[in-house]
């Protein structure tokens, strides 16, 4: 799955497509559009495509209904599973991108029912209401956590007591542990998993901590305050890891800290903080010792991974979410500008610029790339652009 995009920031979400033959400059009126496919439904959720199908959730209708549709790479459709009620609150629509693992597609509803479906068929394998079996209270925003599959286990954060965090067993959906002894509420992040001295940690955001866990047990490994004051802990930032450090921010216009996990990962210390990066949901990409993202002032930032200092910071596109291929960021504003920008900690050097002008709502879903193609969500539309050399 080099070249395709199966989850939330792609294979290892950490924001990068596994491409090489990618354009370094487009032309003024944008890279080609291939095609669009509507019918999406609401939402702010990513496509995940894998295997030359694309996988994107949505709410369909005035009923509040959720539907996983599978697009092929042309944008035809293959097939359009109903799932059950969707989050019709605040902000309305699928808030995740589903995740998938060999021959399933995994997700979690704005309403936290996780839901198992096979790629192949659309049919649905197993569902179950994990907020109501662990009694976690749903975020303000509705569940926005994209899930994360290790082997037999898929991870999941109901908040529930003595269940913030949970693992279900990825046939059947049965309890494979609880984080017993951690009862934090859910915020809207998704986890991810690193090794660090031999100890493989799970790690995430709740509403007030960074908790790493043992991913086969659950066990807290440590566990260290974030944000534990603010009324509306808005967790929806996924860690960024390199080399034995971890970066974490939120979107209070606080900015973030960079912490050191000790030689065997079982503890950590913090190094440095910055009150630059707060990028909302946009998230944070590392390349070659530098952190990009955009802040809630509406700029773009670079900080240096080694002490926090910054290399530059431009308004760009405005605040927005990002992804990285082939030396390059792509940035997408939340006023429907997309532009090329080159990696480079030395200045902010635009290689293209243009303006979504299909689909209609927010512009927050993150861009996704797989085989030389862009695909860009906006509300019920999903955009599909040729960004390769050889395409």
């Amino acid at each position: 799955m080099a070249a395709d995009w199966p989850q939330f920031r792609g294979l290892h979400r950490n924001g990068y497509a596994k491409e090489s033959q990618l354009l370094d400059q487009w032309p003024d009126e944008g890279p080609t559009l291939a095609w669009t496919a509507t019918g999406m439904g609401a939402g702010f959720s990513s496509a995940a495509i894998v295997n030359g199908t694309i996988y994107v959730t949505g709410m369909v209708g005035d009923d509040g209904e959720g539907f996983l549709t599978a697009l092929d790479t042309s944008g035809a459709l293959l097939w359009k599973t109903p799932y059950g009620k969707e989050w019709d609150g605040t902000y309305p629509g699928a808030r995740y991108t589903p995740t998938v693992n060999r021959d399933v597609v995994y997700f979690m509803t704005g309403y936290g029912v996780v839901c198992s479906i096979k790629t192949k068929s659309g049919g649905i394998r197993w569902k179950r209401d994990v907020a109501g079996d662990f009694g976690g209270t749903t975020p303000i925003m509705g569940f926005a956590e994209s899930l994360l599959v290790d082997g037999d286990q898929v991870f999941c954060t109901p908040g529930g007591q003595n269940a913030s965090i949970v693992a279900l067993d990825t046939k059947t959906g049965t309890t494979k542990w609880t984080s017993t002894g951690h009862s934090d509420q859910a915020a809207y992040c998704s986890p991810i998993l690193v090794e660090r001295g031999g100890t493989r940690l799970l790690i995430t955001l709740t509403n007030a901590t960074l908790i790493a866990l043992n991913p086969e047990t659950g066990t807290l490994i440590w566990r260290v305050p974030f944000d534990e004051t603010e009324k509306d802990q808005h967790h929806s930032i996924t860690p960024v890891y390199h080399e034995g450090q971890l970066y974490v921010t939120s979107g209070h216009r606080k900015g973030g800290v960079l912490y050191a996990l000790s030689a065997d990962g079982k503890s950590i210390k913090q190094r440095w903080t910055d009150t630059t990066l707060s990028p909302t949901h946009g998230g944070v990409i590392h390349v070659n010792g530098h952190l990009y993202g955009s802040t809630t002032r509406g700029r773009w930032a670079c900080l240096s991974l080694a002490d926090g200092a910054i290399r530059w910071e431009e308004r760009g596109v405005g605040k927005g979410s990002l992804i990285y291929g082939d030396g390059h960021l792509y940035c997408y504003g939340e006023k429907g500008k997309l532009a090329l920008v080159e990696a480079s900690s030395a200045a902010y050097i635009q290689k293209g610029l243009f303006k979504i002008d299909h689909g209609e709502g927010q512009h927050w879903a993150h861009p996704s790339i797989a085989n030389e193609m862009l695909y860009i969500r906006h509300g019920d539309t999903l955009l599909a652009y040729r960004i390769g050399t050889t395409k």
